[in-house]
């Protein structure tokens, strides 16, 4: 029996409304397993280079050793000549949302004892020590 993913590549009715790039992107996840698909994700194909994204450089060079078996089994998952190239690109960096840091100040009116610190460097040492200290 044909697997899905098969039978729309070769379908040009609906290849054309899904595309050949949404269900590449898809069967990444079956095609590298589940461990390698929670650090990596199919971003985009450009012509028949699937672009990937992975998480570190380590990451990336074990899944460049390991692209001829993952070709094997995109090709298993959509049918020949589909995806023949992969391009494994590192994440860019997730950067969280920035909030206020609050400034702990035991007593009101009353300056915060590490403004009194002049280096800048170590008044901000001070201030993350005490917020690791009191968190």
């Amino acid at each position: 029996m044909d697997q899905v993913s098969r039978i729309l590549a070769r379908n040009a009715d609906i290849s054309g409304i899904i595309g050949h790039e949404g269900i590449a992107c898809v069967a990444w996840k079956k095609a590298v397993g589940k461990r390698i698909a929670q650090r990596t994700r199919a971003i985009k194909m450009v012509r028949d280079t699937l672009v990937v994204e992975v998480d570190d450089e380590l990451w990336r060079q074990h899944l460049w050793g390991l692209r001829g078996q993952i070709l094997r089994n995109l090709e298993k998952a959509l049918g020949p000549n589909i995806v023949l190239h992969l391009d494994l690109r590192i994440m860019p960096p997730r950067i969280g949302p920035k909030r206020e840091t609050l400034t702990l100040n035991p007593t009101p009116g009353k300056l915060d004892e590490a403004d009194e610190i002049q280096d800048p460097g170590l008044r901000r040492i001070y201030k993350a020590a005490r917020r690791r200290d009191t968190a």
